[in-house]
């Protein structure tokens, strides 16, 4: 078991603290404009897509890390919503795509081009806590089973 300095946790904490301070700005920023922040993460995801992805529930559920039926709710709301719609695939009648629909396109960009802002503004201390947390102490061994705890 790897052995684990005091600096590899203060490492840790700072990344966990850098993540979630980027991570409670896009909630409040989703807030603000009138989404909830799971919403928000799924607009994004579904305009992020890559190409050769068809855009339907179960492939969102999987990049939001979610059940199936939460991102079925999700995008019940959105459609109530008018921010998207649901589509009948081509030659499967029985698939159902998700579009995006005007008013979807333009809170997503207004939040995008808020969180990119936000990332140019605190994006380097999010990558510096992130490479020195990835990176290798000096006292840390994999054949220990110390954990940082003195005995």
């Amino acid at each position: 078991m790897q052995n684990l300095t005091l600096a590899d946790y203060e490492s840790l904490a700072e990344l966990r603290y850098q993540v979630r301070r980027f991570l409670h700005f896009s909630e409040q920023a989703a807030r603000s404009a009138g989404l909830e922040p799971r919403q928000h993460q799924l607009l994004l995801a579904l305009k992020g897509l890559p190409k050769n992805v068809r855009p339907r529930i179960g492939e969102l559920a999987e990049r939001l890390q979610i059940q199936h039926h939460s991102a079925v709710e999700l995008v019940n709301r959105l459609s109530a919503g008018g921010y998207v719609r649901r589509k009948r695939g081509g030659n499967d009648r029985r698939e159902v795509l998700l579009l995006m629909m005007p008013k979807g396109e333009r809170v997503l960009r207004q939040l995008s081009i808020h969180h990119k802002e936000e990332l140019r503004q605190q994006g380097p201390k999010l990558v510096r806590a992130l490479k020195i947390a990835m990176s290798r102490r000096k006292g840390s061994s994999s054949n220990s089973r110390r954990t940082g705890n003195s005995k």
